[in-house]
């Protein structure tokens, strides 16, 4: 997404946008089911998430589940896709904020050509860390900021310490873009991430019947059984494409459209969010299956759904998802299929609707009373509370 210069006069602007405009709730809904947004009012930002190298443009944001290395247990992880020059697909670092010490530092600053990943190295909203410490972070990159340029990408496996030690291809993995959802048992885990780059073209070829750039239903969510063994890096142990044909679209602005947000439910069920369908779907037995779902069941599509993008589930099991065509989280009680509620959290007028094109990562906060995300306008992480 497109880094804008904002004026500060316009960020305090927003500011008090954001407090007087609060939580705006689906009426009709609201009375059946309690939101999580309902106790969700202060927005404080946090840091910058620009390193001495200029990567901007954050999209990745990630709690560190143990202390390890580099790493504290709470800090937030967050990695960057453009470079100095604001080009997208080529951002190659990863930085650290501390909670406690209020202090953001470089993680892992990956090489951009790694003969390994194919097209080198831009680093997107697939990002976790393990219980074991090992970070793993997807790549979908260019050469020129555009698809005409992008590689397949790969996965790469980073140490405690912000090393390199593992890059993971081949025919299922084609620009990793939907942050990961996980079930992480310590000596095992199941990794679930979107694919949305299969035969994506430039973005100046069009569909004529829309005049839009051409989309290709190929998009994936595939499943990675990992092993890790004691200080060891984790290894694939199998390879399950759970869901499939989703549309996926180059686009000049945004690199490129595809499904992005990924949460897994306590029975076993996968929510993907299909942004150019503008729903929620979900894959079941996404952790046992051994076949594609296709593209799911559909949970619920529209409304104060504005192309959804990354996705957590809340600790009172509703699904937070961020809007790309506007500034506003949502949230979706996916049991119920009711979109429950939706806060403005970004309400930057420097695009329209305000916010547009500026939240990506979200992750929740330790205590699960509030979240992380970034404003990648403004190169920054915001907590919400």
């Amino acid at each position: 997404m497109a880094h804008f210069l904002k004026c500060t006069a316009t960020r305090a602007l927003s500011a008090l946008a954001i407090a007087g405009l609060a939580a705006i709730l689906a009426p009709a809904q609201a009375q059946e089911s309690r939101a999580f947004l309902e106790g969700v009012r202060k927005h404080t930002t946090l840091t910058t998430t620009v390193p001495e190298n200029g990567d901007q443009n954050p999209y990745a944001i990630v709690v560190a589940p143990v202390s390890i290395g580099k790493i504290r247990q709470d800090d937030v992880l967050i990695d960057n896709f453009n470079d100095l020059s604001n080009l997208q697909g080529l951002g190659t670092t990863i930085v650290d904020y501390n909670p406690t010490t209020k202090q953001t530092t470089l993680f892992a600053q990956v090489p951009r050509h790694l003969p390994a990943c194919p097209g080198g190295v831009g680093l997107t909203t697939a990002m976790t860390m393990l219980k074991t410490g090992w970070v793993i972070v997807g790549s979908t990159p260019s050469n020129d900021g555009t698809t005409r340029t992008k590689g397949d990408g790969c996965l790469l496996v980073i140490s405690p310490a912000g090393e390199l030690v593992a890059t993971w291809a081949g025919p299922e993995i084609n620009s990793p873009w939907g942050n990961i959802a996980m079930v992480d048992n310590g000596s095992t885990a199941s990794l679930f991430i979107s694919m949305s780059g299969f035969d994506v073209p430039a973005p100046d070829v069009h569909d004529p019947a829309t005049g839009l750039s051409v989309t290709i239903p190929k998009a994936t969510v595939l499943r990675l059984d990992l092993t890790i063994a004691d200080g060891k890096p984790p290894v694939i142990a199998k390879r399950t494409v759970v869901a499939n044909g989703f549309g996926q679209r180059a686009d000049k602005d945004v690199f490129l459209v595809g499904p992005t947000g990924l949460a897994i439910g306590t029975d076993g069920t996968l929510y993907v969010s299909d942004a150019l369908e503008n729903r929620i779907v979900a894959i079941p037995e996404a952790t046992t299956r051994t076949t594609s779902a296709g593209t799911g069941k559909e949970i619920t599509r529209d409304g104060l759904i504005a192309r959804p993008l990354a996705m957590v589930m809340a600790p009172n099991g509703h699904l937070l998802v961020c809007n790309s065509k506007n500034g506003k989280v949502v949230e979706v009680d996916p049991v119920a299929a009711k979109q429950i509620a939706a806060q403005w959290i970004d309400t930057d007028q420097a695009q329209s609707p305000p916010g547009s094109g500026d939240l990506f990562g979200i992750a929740l906060t330790p205590d699960g009373k509030g979240f992380y995300y970034v404003e990648d306008d403004m190169n920054t992480v915001v907590e919400a509370r």
